[in-house]
């Protein structure tokens, strides 16, 4: 069991729906602290939010912000981007690149700066945001990213687990915030979603898989690749 009970939390892309969830959510929890960070921080209405200044794609910041807040008992790498196409084939290098900054390489470098305060806490979390993209690869460089992620979380985990620090990865669908409207698909609530993420942390899961999408699509990891990509089957 872990408690988030006088925490010290660094929220990435803390301005954002999920991330602004995960702020106010580890507050009602007991947090002692809370680090929101983002590029361009905002003002916050608890006097226990530290608005902290951290752009994920640059080592500088990341240093920097591994310098302020090295008190740290719980990262949440939440912090993500959208490419603007989901094919592999047309989306330009630039961008494939930058998706793949932002949602690998940023969370996995915001986790071995901030590793040395980690393995020195008590009961210190790591929480990855990976998403159903991870298991399903409809998404372009999308899906890729959080596959890789997921990877880098499953890998973390055990050179952490160790010096007792717990990692959580978090597999979900659609949530229902900007990133999201592009879409009507069904979407859970940045609420629910980081309820049932807090639930998993304090009850010492490795794993939170957030919706019945994503249950689905795990359960089918074990398939035939046809059966979770039905496209491919050509009918004569």
């Amino acid at each position: 069991m872990t408690s988030l009970h006088d925490a010290v939390v660094l929220v990435t892309g803390a301005n954002g729906g999920i991330g602004t969830a995960f702020v106010d959510a580890v507050l009602a929890r007991g947090a002692a602290k809370v680090y929101a960070s983002a590029r361009t921080p905002r003002d916050w209405h608890d006097e226990r939010v530290v608005p902290l200044t951290l752009d994920v794609t640059d080592p500088s910041s990341i240093a920097a912000a591994a310098e302020q807040a090295n008190d740290v008992t719980v990262i949440i790498n939440n912090a993500g981007g959208l490419p603007p196409t989901a094919s592999l084939l047309d989306i330009g290098e630039d961008e494939l690149r930058r998706n793949m900054e932002i949602n690998f390489f940023a969370p996995v470098l915001v986790t071995r700066a901030f590793a040395d305060t980690l393995k020195a806490a008590h009961d210190a979390v790591l929480v990855d945001i990976h998403s159903v993209a991870s298991w399903y690869a409809g998404a372009g460089v999308y899906s890729a990213s959080k596959a890789a992620i997921w990877s880098a979380t499953n890998s973390l985990r055990l050179e952490l687990a160790p010096h007792g620090v717990l990692v959580t990865g978090v597999h979900m669908g659609y949530v229902d915030t900007a990133m999201a409207a592009h879409t009507d698909d069904p979407k859970m609530t940045p609420t629910d979603l980081v309820d049932a993420v807090l639930d998993g942390v304090e009850a010492g899961a490795f794993e939170v898989v957030a919706d019945d999408l994503s249950r689905s699509v795990k359960a089918g990891l074990a398939a035939p690749i046809e059966a979770l990509y039905p496209e491919l089957i050509v009918s004569d």
